[in-house]
């Protein structure tokens, strides 16, 4: 059970709509900040800015591969405060949009070649 304190916490960072749309678009998969920025439309350092926030809060996790961090939901925590995921709208639409624009980012690692 969260404190008095750390929940109003986790639930300012849910009172966004900006950040609330990234839970739901990373209950659908893991992203990288450069795969959020053409869905808002806003840049690269404010969007690190939301999952920054969502972090502090505990609200999502982050995993470097290669040169690119995928930040990922922390269901648990999300489940301590009572936000039911199912609840969520589905927004998985907007990578199908920017993959029919062809702007679709893919942040993989380029595969290794041996010399």
């Amino acid at each position: 059970m969260l404190d008095l304190p750390r929940l109003a916490e986790v639930l300012k960072a849910l009172g966004d709509s900006t950040r609330l749309t990234i839970i739901a678009l990373l209950n659908h998969r893991d992203c990288c900040v450069c795969e959020l920025v053409p869905i808002f439309n806003i840049s690269q350092p404010a969007i690190s800015k939301h999952l920054s926030r969502l972090k502090s809060a505990g609200l999502v996790t982050e995993t470097r591969r290669g040169q690119w961090v995928f930040y990922a939901l922390n269901r648990k925590q999300l489940e301590q405060v009572g936000l039911s995921l199912n609840n969520l709208p589905d927004v998985s639409d907007r990578f199908a949009a920017l993959a029919e624009q062809g702007k679709l980012v893919s942040c993989e690692q380029p595969p290794m070649t041996g010399s």
